[in-house]
């Protein structure tokens, strides 16, 4: 890469990290603030699904907005859309006022993410794409470890100070992008891309009867199963075992360190040693044994250990998901990674609040639900793979 596009690139990633490290430092916290206001799981899990929910509604819209009016725009607009999503936070107590700061911010995320991606595209060739996108992912992962460390840390200063310093973080990140981003040089579509506008209902009835159709399943199952257990977690700590934000921040920090160590160094080994197909038989089994194993767990230390291996058995089944529909898609890669992306914003949706409203009838109930959905998976995918003779060159 040249000096310039180093440059730029060095800004998106800044940008990355402090977007997403910034919304992670209020999980450790979040359990004991809705505790202060009388709420309880399915505020918590409304909190993720309504983020999830506004991103997925409006990120075709920002798509389009980052071709039309630039991708530096739409990076400046989404980091100013999850400041004033925090500084709300930080500012009212009210539940309703706090939903609609979460629009605002996935909002935001829906304008930023898209845009940095695109961004991307422009200042790299076709060789250097893939290393662009992995160092971004990168600073993306690196905010999902530091920001819940980071808000543990803050806890001590105040339940609120967590909302004041992400807000703060994330208003100098617009400061530093309109002072330091310049417009990508090449801003254009590739041919193709832009003409492809049939509703969304459409393109999931019609994603029915692709062959890569049952991993799409997979990836619903696996997005509801892990952002249900992840909107609980922090409730469910503090409730069993009386844990601290300082306690949950480590548990988030320390399965987002293996989360990334897994992807990077063990992923690609495992999947050219086992097959697509093994691996995804062996690590769902993986999870559901560990939420069968969490309803029995009679500590923190023990809690801790079941929830590191169901992280780490979802960071590889994540890839291995999105490798298997793109080996099956053929040619119509485009479409087939707008619908995986789609069917896991459905499951971060629809995970979050039916766990949340399981966990305020009884707390283990989110956990009995991921055990079930991820046992019948299993027997699909087991299922699917003896009965289609075609992907078992992929498998």
């Amino acid at each position: 890469m040249s000096g310039d596009q180093k440059k730029k690139m060095i800004i998106l990633m800044i940008n990355m990290f402090i977007a997403i490290g910034s919304f992670g430092i209020i999980i450790p916290i979040l359990p004991a603030y809705l505790e202060s206001i009388n709420q309880g799981g399915t505020a918590a899990g409304l909190m993720i699904a309504i983020f999830a929910g506004a991103q997925l509604i409006f990120s075709p819209i920002a798509g389009k907005w980052a071709d039309q009016y630039g991708r530096r725009k739409m990076i400046i607009y989404g980091l100013a859309g999850l400041t004033l999503s925090m500084l709300v936070f930080y500012a009212v107590d009210s539940i309703w006022l706090l939903y609609f700061s979460r629009v605002i911010g996935g909002i935001g995320a829906a304008l930023l993410i898209p845009a940095i991606f695109a961004y991307i595209a422009d200042i790299t060739t076709m060789e250097q794409r893939a290393k662009g996108n992995g160092l971004v992912s990168a600073a993306m992962s690196l905010g999902i470890v530091v920001g819940p460390g980071i808000g543990g840390f803050l806890a001590d200063f105040g339940l609120k100070m967590p909302f004041l310093i992400s807000a703060l973080v994330s208003l100098v990140a617009v400061l530093f992008s309109i002072m330091l981003l310049e417009e990508s040089s090449t801003m254009q579509t590739m041919p193709g891309e832009m003409p492809e506008e049939e509703p969304m209902v459409k393109k999931l009835a019609m994603s029915v009867k692709k062959p890569y159709f049952i991993p799409l399943v997979i990836t619903l199952v696996m997005s509801f199963g892990l952002m249900a257990y992840e909107s609980v977690l922090g409730l469910y700590l503090d409730n069993e075992y009386g844990a601290t934000p300082q306690a949950i921040a480590i548990m988030v920090t320390s399965t987002g360190i293996i989360s990334v160590i897994v992807q990077l160094f063990v992923v690609d080994r495992v999947v050219r040693k086992l097959g697509e197909g093994k691996v995804l038989n062996i690590f769902l089994a993986v999870a559901a044994l560990g939420f069968l194993v969490s309803l029995f767990a009679g500590s923190y230390a023990l809690f801790f250990v079941i929830s590191l291996i169901i992280f780490l058995a979802t960071s590889i089944l994540r890839p291995v998901l999105t490798t298997l529909i793109s080996k099956m898609a053929g040619n119509e890669q485009g479409f087939a990674m707008g619908m995986n992306n789609a069917y896991m914003s459905i499951g971060n949706v629809l995970g979050p609040t039916i766990a949340g409203i399981l966990y305020d009838v009884r707390i283990t109930y989110p956990f009995v639900l991921g055990l079930v959905l991820l046992l019948v998976t299993l027997f699909i995918t087991m299922a699917w793979q003896k009965r289609e003779p075609k992907p078992k060159a992929a498998l």
